[in-house]
Protein backbone atom coordinates (compact mmCIF):
# COMPACT_ATOMS: atom_id res chain seq x y z
CA UNK A 1 0.00 0.00 0.00
CA UNK A 2 1.49 3.31 -1.18
CA UNK A 3 2.54 6.28 1.43
CA UNK A 4 1.07 9.31 1.89
CA UNK A 5 3.31 12.27 2.92
CA UNK A 6 1.31 14.86 4.36
CA UNK A 7 2.72 18.56 3.42
CA UNK A 8 1.81 21.56 5.86
CA UNK A 9 -1.71 21.20 7.38
CA UNK A 10 -4.32 23.34 4.83
CA UNK A 11 -6.24 25.94 5.35
CA UNK A 12 -9.03 24.37 3.71
CA UNK A 13 -11.29 21.93 5.46
CA UNK A 14 -12.50 20.56 2.40
CA UNK A 15 -9.12 19.36 2.10
CA UNK A 16 -8.75 17.78 4.79
CA UNK A 17 -12.09 16.20 4.87
CA UNK A 18 -10.89 14.98 1.04
CA UNK A 19 -8.22 13.31 3.12
CA UNK A 20 -9.67 11.74 5.49
CA UNK A 21 -12.10 9.88 3.08
CA UNK A 22 -9.41 8.49 0.56
CA UNK A 23 -7.27 6.90 3.47
CA UNK A 24 -10.39 5.54 4.99
CA UNK A 25 -11.09 4.10 1.04
CA UNK A 26 -8.12 2.56 0.56
CA UNK A 27 -9.12 -0.83 2.54
CA UNK A 28 -11.92 -1.27 1.02
CA UNK A 29 -10.61 -0.53 -2.49
CA UNK A 30 -7.80 -2.83 -2.11
CA UNK A 31 -10.11 -6.05 -0.50
CA UNK A 32 -12.99 -5.10 -3.15
CA UNK A 33 -11.52 -7.52 -5.96
CA UNK A 34 -11.87 -10.25 -2.82
CA UNK A 35 -14.76 -10.70 -1.29
CA UNK A 36 -13.82 -11.23 2.11
CA UNK A 37 -14.44 -10.19 5.66
CA UNK A 38 -11.93 -7.37 7.44
CA UNK A 39 -8.81 -7.93 8.39
CA UNK A 40 -10.06 -7.65 12.15
CA UNK A 41 -12.31 -10.84 11.08
CA UNK A 42 -10.22 -13.00 9.76
CA UNK A 43 -7.30 -12.75 12.23
CA UNK A 44 -8.72 -14.00 15.31
CA UNK A 45 -8.08 -17.12 17.33
CA UNK A 46 -9.73 -19.32 15.55
CA UNK A 47 -8.03 -18.64 12.48
CA UNK A 48 -4.62 -20.22 14.24
CA UNK A 49 -6.95 -23.07 15.68
CA UNK A 50 -4.78 -25.86 14.10
CA UNK A 51 -3.55 -28.57 15.98
CA UNK A 52 0.19 -29.76 14.92
CA UNK A 53 0.73 -32.58 12.57
CA UNK A 54 2.32 -35.76 13.41
CA UNK A 55 6.05 -35.40 11.97
CA UNK A 56 6.71 -37.60 9.04
CA UNK A 57 9.79 -39.50 7.79
CA UNK A 58 11.33 -40.86 5.23
CA UNK A 59 11.45 -44.71 4.86
CA UNK A 60 14.68 -46.32 4.24
CA UNK A 61 14.86 -47.02 0.55
CA UNK A 62 14.33 -42.88 -0.05
CA UNK A 63 16.35 -41.76 -2.30
CA UNK A 64 17.06 -37.40 -2.75
CA UNK A 65 14.78 -37.03 -5.11
CA UNK A 66 12.43 -33.97 -4.56
CA UNK A 67 8.90 -33.54 -5.61
CA UNK A 68 7.49 -30.36 -6.07
CA UNK A 69 4.11 -29.64 -5.71
CA UNK A 70 2.05 -26.04 -5.84
CA UNK A 71 -1.09 -25.16 -4.33
CA UNK A 72 -2.63 -21.99 -3.40
CA UNK A 73 -2.59 -20.80 0.17
CA UNK A 74 -5.39 -18.42 1.17
CA UNK A 75 -8.23 -17.32 4.24
CA UNK A 76 -11.36 -18.84 2.39
CA UNK A 77 -9.85 -21.95 1.72
CA UNK A 78 -7.29 -22.34 4.21
CA UNK A 79 -8.48 -25.52 6.56
CA UNK A 80 -8.86 -27.41 2.69
CA UNK A 81 -5.39 -26.50 2.12
CA UNK A 82 -3.82 -27.49 5.36
CA UNK A 83 -6.12 -30.94 5.06
CA UNK A 84 -4.69 -31.51 1.79
CA UNK A 85 -0.99 -31.19 2.51
CA UNK A 86 -1.60 -33.79 5.39
CA UNK A 87 -2.94 -36.22 3.29
CA UNK A 88 0.35 -35.84 1.33
CA UNK A 89 2.63 -36.23 3.78
CA UNK A 90 1.02 -39.02 5.56
CA UNK A 91 1.10 -41.01 2.75
CA UNK A 92 3.81 -40.39 0.51
CA UNK A 93 6.90 -43.10 1.10
CA UNK A 94 9.46 -40.11 0.73
CA UNK A 95 7.93 -37.17 2.27
CA UNK A 96 11.17 -35.47 3.70
CA UNK A 97 11.41 -35.48 -0.35
CA UNK A 98 8.20 -33.04 -1.18
CA UNK A 99 8.21 -29.75 -1.19
CA UNK A 100 5.46 -27.04 -1.02
CA UNK A 101 5.28 -23.94 -3.34
CA UNK A 102 1.96 -22.05 -1.61
CA UNK A 103 1.08 -19.37 -3.53
CA UNK A 104 -0.50 -16.31 -1.73
CA UNK A 105 -2.63 -13.77 -2.90
CA UNK A 106 -0.94 -10.30 -2.34
CA UNK A 107 -4.27 -8.35 -1.07
CA UNK A 108 -5.42 -11.63 0.96
CA UNK A 109 -6.92 -10.24 4.72
CA UNK A 110 -4.57 -13.02 6.20
CA UNK A 111 -0.89 -11.29 4.68
CA UNK A 112 1.86 -13.91 3.54
CA UNK A 113 3.23 -13.28 6.79
CA UNK A 114 0.42 -14.66 8.66
CA UNK A 115 0.05 -17.30 6.51
CA UNK A 116 3.71 -18.88 6.54
CA UNK A 117 4.04 -18.93 10.40
CA UNK A 118 0.53 -20.35 10.33
CA UNK A 119 1.95 -23.13 8.18
CA UNK A 120 5.19 -23.20 9.77
CA UNK A 121 3.34 -23.67 13.25
CA UNK A 122 1.20 -26.47 12.23
CA UNK A 123 3.93 -28.60 9.71
CA UNK A 124 6.90 -27.59 12.11
CA UNK A 125 9.27 -29.21 9.85
CA UNK A 126 7.78 -28.92 6.49
CA UNK A 127 9.93 -27.55 3.67
CA UNK A 128 8.32 -24.56 1.85
CA UNK A 129 8.12 -21.57 0.45
CA UNK A 130 5.34 -18.82 0.04
CA UNK A 131 5.04 -16.93 -2.81
CA UNK A 132 3.31 -14.06 -3.32
CA UNK A 133 0.64 -13.63 -6.36
CA UNK A 134 0.13 -10.20 -7.64
CA UNK A 135 -4.01 -10.25 -8.35
CA UNK A 136 -3.17 -7.25 -10.74
CA UNK A 137 -1.22 -8.96 -13.23
CA UNK A 138 -5.04 -10.48 -13.83
CA UNK A 139 -7.68 -9.06 -12.69
CA UNK A 140 -8.73 -6.96 -15.48
CA UNK A 141 -8.15 -9.92 -17.81
CA UNK A 142 -11.22 -12.22 -15.44
CA UNK A 143 -14.48 -12.28 -16.86
CA UNK A 144 -18.01 -12.88 -14.85
CA UNK A 145 -18.65 -16.44 -14.24
CA UNK A 146 -21.74 -18.71 -13.45
CA UNK A 147 -20.47 -18.37 -9.79
CA UNK A 148 -18.92 -15.53 -8.22
CA UNK A 149 -16.09 -17.97 -6.12
CA UNK A 150 -14.63 -18.98 -9.98
CA UNK A 151 -14.19 -15.13 -10.14
CA UNK A 152 -11.56 -15.39 -7.01
CA UNK A 153 -7.90 -14.26 -9.15
CA UNK A 154 -6.15 -16.67 -6.82
CA UNK A 155 -7.68 -19.19 -9.44
CA UNK A 156 -5.94 -17.87 -12.05
CA UNK A 157 -2.74 -18.23 -10.39
CA UNK A 158 -1.60 -21.44 -12.35
CA UNK A 159 -1.30 -20.04 -15.40
CA UNK A 160 1.71 -17.71 -13.80
CA UNK A 161 3.42 -21.24 -12.32
CA UNK A 162 6.12 -20.08 -15.04
CA UNK A 163 7.09 -16.80 -13.87
CA UNK A 164 5.95 -17.25 -9.75
CA UNK A 165 8.39 -20.22 -8.96
CA UNK A 166 11.99 -20.14 -8.73
CA UNK A 167 13.79 -20.73 -12.36
CA UNK A 168 15.23 -24.20 -11.15
CA UNK A 169 12.09 -25.72 -10.52
CA UNK A 170 11.40 -27.48 -14.09
CA UNK A 171 8.43 -29.87 -12.64
CA UNK A 172 5.75 -29.38 -10.59
CA UNK A 173 2.04 -30.98 -9.62
CA UNK A 174 -0.15 -28.38 -8.92
CA UNK A 175 -3.26 -29.28 -6.63
CA UNK A 176 -6.12 -27.58 -6.21
CA UNK A 177 -6.79 -26.88 -1.94
CA UNK A 178 -9.75 -29.02 -1.94
CA UNK A 179 -8.16 -32.74 -2.48
CA UNK A 180 -7.33 -35.29 -0.28
CA UNK A 181 -4.61 -38.02 -1.47
CA UNK A 182 -4.99 -41.30 -0.62
CA UNK A 183 -1.91 -42.78 -2.32
CA UNK A 184 1.87 -41.95 -2.71
CA UNK A 185 2.23 -38.49 -4.48
CA UNK A 186 5.80 -40.33 -5.97
CA UNK A 187 3.55 -42.36 -8.17
CA UNK A 188 1.71 -38.91 -9.83
CA UNK A 189 5.66 -37.23 -9.94
CA UNK A 190 6.99 -40.27 -12.02
CA UNK A 191 4.52 -40.54 -14.74
CA UNK A 192 6.07 -39.46 -17.92
CA UNK A 193 5.13 -36.68 -20.06
CA UNK A 194 5.57 -38.15 -23.81
CA UNK A 195 5.43 -36.71 -27.34
CA UNK A 196 6.67 -33.22 -25.72
CA UNK A 197 3.54 -32.43 -24.01
CA UNK A 198 3.38 -29.94 -21.03
CA UNK A 199 1.07 -30.96 -19.10
CA UNK A 200 -0.19 -34.24 -17.68
CA UNK A 201 -3.92 -34.58 -16.42
CA UNK A 202 -6.63 -37.42 -16.26
CA UNK A 203 -8.67 -36.73 -19.28
CA UNK A 204 -12.93 -37.25 -19.68
CA UNK A 205 -13.79 -38.06 -22.91
CA UNK A 206 -16.83 -38.88 -22.34
CA UNK A 207 -17.86 -35.66 -21.39
CA UNK A 208 -20.18 -33.08 -24.07
CA UNK A 209 -17.48 -30.94 -25.35
CA UNK A 210 -18.98 -28.69 -26.63
CA UNK A 211 -21.05 -27.75 -23.82
CA UNK A 212 -17.72 -25.70 -22.19
CA UNK A 213 -18.16 -22.94 -24.93
CA UNK A 214 -20.63 -20.88 -26.42
CA UNK A 215 -22.94 -20.32 -29.81
CA UNK A 216 -20.57 -17.70 -30.08
CA UNK A 217 -17.33 -19.68 -30.09
CA UNK A 218 -19.00 -22.86 -32.12
CA UNK A 219 -20.37 -20.46 -34.54
CA UNK A 220 -17.14 -18.67 -35.29
CA UNK A 221 -15.17 -20.65 -38.24
CA UNK A 222 -11.85 -19.10 -37.27
CA UNK A 223 -11.98 -19.70 -33.33
CA UNK A 224 -13.42 -23.15 -33.49
CA UNK A 225 -10.34 -23.74 -36.06
CA UNK A 226 -8.24 -23.89 -32.45
CA UNK A 227 -8.77 -27.79 -32.42
CA UNK A 228 -8.38 -28.93 -35.60
CA UNK A 229 -7.42 -32.36 -35.99
CA UNK A 230 -7.05 -32.91 -32.64
CA UNK A 231 -9.72 -34.88 -30.65
CA UNK A 232 -10.23 -32.84 -27.25
CA UNK A 233 -11.24 -33.99 -24.54
CA UNK A 234 -12.42 -32.70 -21.12
CA UNK A 235 -9.58 -32.11 -18.21
CA UNK A 236 -9.65 -31.13 -14.37
CA UNK A 237 -7.06 -28.47 -13.99
CA UNK A 238 -7.21 -29.24 -9.94
CA UNK A 239 -4.94 -31.51 -10.48
CA UNK A 240 -1.89 -31.73 -13.16
CA UNK A 241 1.62 -32.74 -13.60
CA UNK A 242 3.27 -30.07 -15.31
CA UNK A 243 6.85 -29.54 -17.33
CA UNK A 244 7.38 -26.02 -16.40
CA UNK A 245 10.22 -25.89 -18.06
CA UNK A 246 8.19 -26.18 -21.46
CA UNK A 247 5.60 -24.44 -20.21
CA UNK A 248 8.14 -21.31 -20.07
CA UNK A 249 9.80 -22.32 -23.43
CA UNK A 250 6.27 -22.23 -25.27
CA UNK A 251 5.00 -18.89 -23.48
CA UNK A 252 1.95 -20.49 -22.27
CA UNK A 253 0.82 -18.17 -20.00
CA UNK A 254 0.49 -15.34 -22.71
CA UNK A 255 -1.40 -18.33 -24.95
CA UNK A 256 -3.90 -18.32 -21.73
CA UNK A 257 -3.95 -14.55 -21.58
CA UNK A 258 -5.27 -14.47 -25.16
CA UNK A 259 -8.09 -16.11 -24.83
CA UNK A 260 -8.75 -14.38 -21.91
CA UNK A 261 -8.92 -11.41 -23.68
CA UNK A 262 -10.88 -12.22 -26.04
CA UNK A 263 -13.41 -13.35 -23.25
CA UNK A 264 -13.38 -10.34 -22.55
CA UNK A 265 -14.78 -8.76 -26.26
CA UNK A 266 -16.86 -11.94 -27.09
CA UNK A 267 -18.76 -13.98 -24.54
CA UNK A 268 -16.98 -17.16 -25.19
CA UNK A 269 -17.30 -19.46 -22.07
CA UNK A 270 -19.00 -19.64 -18.83
CA UNK A 271 -16.71 -21.31 -16.10
CA UNK A 272 -14.45 -19.16 -15.14
CA UNK A 273 -10.49 -20.19 -15.02
CA UNK A 274 -10.85 -23.91 -16.86
CA UNK A 275 -12.02 -23.13 -20.24
CA UNK A 276 -8.47 -20.69 -21.61
CA UNK A 277 -6.81 -24.33 -20.62
CA UNK A 278 -9.32 -26.54 -22.65
CA UNK A 279 -8.50 -23.97 -25.41
CA UNK A 280 -4.92 -24.18 -24.97
CA UNK A 281 -4.26 -27.59 -24.23
CA UNK A 282 -7.17 -29.94 -24.80
CA UNK A 283 -6.63 -32.97 -27.55
CA UNK A 284 -2.61 -32.71 -26.52
CA UNK A 285 -2.30 -33.19 -22.98
CA UNK A 286 -0.69 -37.02 -21.32
CA UNK A 287 -3.86 -38.98 -19.69
CA UNK A 288 -3.30 -39.79 -16.59
CA UNK A 289 -5.25 -42.77 -14.84
CA UNK A 290 -8.46 -41.25 -13.41
CA UNK A 291 -7.84 -42.65 -10.36
CA UNK A 292 -5.82 -39.41 -9.78
CA UNK A 293 -8.83 -37.09 -9.75
CA UNK A 294 -11.96 -38.24 -8.47
CA UNK A 295 -13.37 -34.73 -9.00
CA UNK A 296 -17.16 -33.39 -8.73
CA UNK A 297 -17.21 -34.47 -5.01
CA UNK A 298 -18.29 -31.20 -4.05
CA UNK A 299 -21.65 -31.37 -6.72
CA UNK A 300 -22.78 -28.85 -9.26
CA UNK A 301 -21.25 -25.39 -9.43
CA UNK A 302 -25.01 -24.46 -8.54
CA UNK A 303 -26.29 -26.42 -5.72
CA UNK A 304 -23.88 -28.29 -4.34
CA UNK A 305 -25.69 -31.51 -3.54
CA UNK A 306 -24.29 -34.58 -2.61
CA UNK A 307 -22.29 -37.07 -5.12
CA UNK A 308 -21.17 -40.35 -4.74
CA UNK A 309 -17.56 -42.20 -6.02
CA UNK A 310 -17.22 -42.51 -9.70
CA UNK A 311 -16.31 -46.43 -10.94
CA UNK A 312 -12.44 -47.78 -9.86
CA UNK A 313 -9.69 -47.30 -7.66
CA UNK A 314 -9.24 -44.05 -6.07
CA UNK A 315 -5.79 -42.36 -5.35
CA UNK A 316 -7.33 -38.58 -5.12
CA UNK A 317 -10.32 -37.39 -4.14
CA UNK A 318 -11.56 -33.97 -5.42
CA UNK A 319 -14.30 -31.59 -4.25
CA UNK A 320 -14.76 -29.62 -7.01
CA UNK A 321 -18.12 -27.39 -7.30
CA UNK A 322 -19.47 -25.88 -4.82
CA UNK A 323 -19.71 -27.90 -1.78
CA UNK A 324 -16.98 -27.82 0.81
CA UNK A 325 -16.41 -30.58 3.20
CA UNK A 326 -15.08 -28.39 5.76
CA UNK A 327 -18.42 -25.87 5.66
CA UNK A 328 -20.84 -28.72 5.27
CA UNK A 329 -19.47 -29.75 8.25
CA UNK A 330 -19.85 -26.53 10.32
CA UNK A 331 -23.25 -26.29 8.80
CA UNK A 332 -23.95 -29.92 10.60
CA UNK A 333 -25.10 -31.34 7.30
CA UNK A 334 -21.98 -33.42 5.73
CA UNK A 335 -22.61 -35.38 3.03
CA UNK A 336 -21.63 -39.69 2.87
CA UNK A 337 -18.36 -38.85 1.30
CA UNK A 338 -17.47 -35.72 3.43
CA UNK A 339 -16.44 -38.53 6.29
CA UNK A 340 -13.45 -39.51 3.79
CA UNK A 341 -11.80 -35.63 4.07
CA UNK A 342 -12.30 -35.59 7.73
CA UNK A 343 -9.55 -37.63 9.04
CA UNK A 344 -7.32 -35.38 7.24
CA UNK A 345 -8.89 -31.72 9.19
CA UNK A 346 -6.36 -30.51 11.51
CA UNK A 347 -8.87 -27.55 12.72
CA UNK A 348 -8.66 -27.92 16.30
CA UNK A 349 -12.23 -28.55 17.16
CA UNK A 350 -12.42 -31.32 15.13
CA UNK A 351 -9.46 -33.10 17.14
CA UNK A 352 -10.01 -35.79 19.99
CA UNK A 353 -12.55 -38.29 20.37
CA UNK A 354 -14.86 -36.66 16.95
CA UNK A 355 -11.96 -36.94 15.19
CA UNK A 356 -10.83 -39.93 15.74
CA UNK A 357 -14.44 -41.68 15.37
CA UNK A 358 -14.13 -40.28 11.67
CA UNK A 359 -10.73 -41.67 11.02
CA UNK A 360 -12.15 -45.16 11.85
CA UNK A 361 -14.85 -44.60 9.84
CA UNK A 362 -12.79 -43.91 6.89
CA UNK A 363 -10.45 -46.74 7.25
CA UNK A 364 -11.10 -48.82 4.17
CA UNK A 365 -9.74 -45.94 2.04
CA UNK A 366 -7.03 -45.13 4.32
CA UNK A 367 -3.47 -46.19 2.76
CA UNK A 368 -1.16 -44.19 5.34
CA UNK A 369 2.34 -45.40 5.81
CA UNK A 370 4.28 -45.05 9.47
CA UNK A 371 6.57 -42.23 8.53
CA UNK A 372 7.83 -39.14 9.71
CA UNK A 373 8.89 -36.13 8.52
CA UNK A 374 12.01 -33.43 9.02
CA UNK A 375 12.97 -30.48 7.40
CA UNK A 376 12.63 -26.57 7.35
CA UNK A 377 10.81 -24.15 6.07
CA UNK A 378 11.29 -20.53 3.92
CA UNK A 379 9.82 -17.36 3.29
CA UNK A 380 9.99 -15.81 -0.23
CA UNK A 381 8.55 -12.23 -1.58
Amino acid sequence: MSDFRFCRRSSSSIHAVAVVILLLSIPSLCLGIRSFPTNGEIISDDFFAFTEAPEYRNGVDCRPDTVHVAMTLDSEYLRGSIAAVHSVLRHATCPENVFFHFIAAEFDPASPRVLTRLVRNTFTSLTFKVYIFREDSVINLISSSIRLALENPLNYARNYLGDILDPNVNRVIYLDTDVVLVDDIHKLWNITLKNNRVIGAPEYCHANFTNYFTDNFWSDPVMSRVFGSKKPCYFNTGVMVMDIRKWRVGNFRRKIENWMELQRKKRIYELGSLPPFLLVFAGNIEPIDHRWNQHGLGGDNVKGSCRSLHSGPVSLLHWSGKGKPWVRYDEKRPCPLDHLWKPYDLYKVNVGHDYDRHREQSQPLDFSIGSNFLGYSNYLI
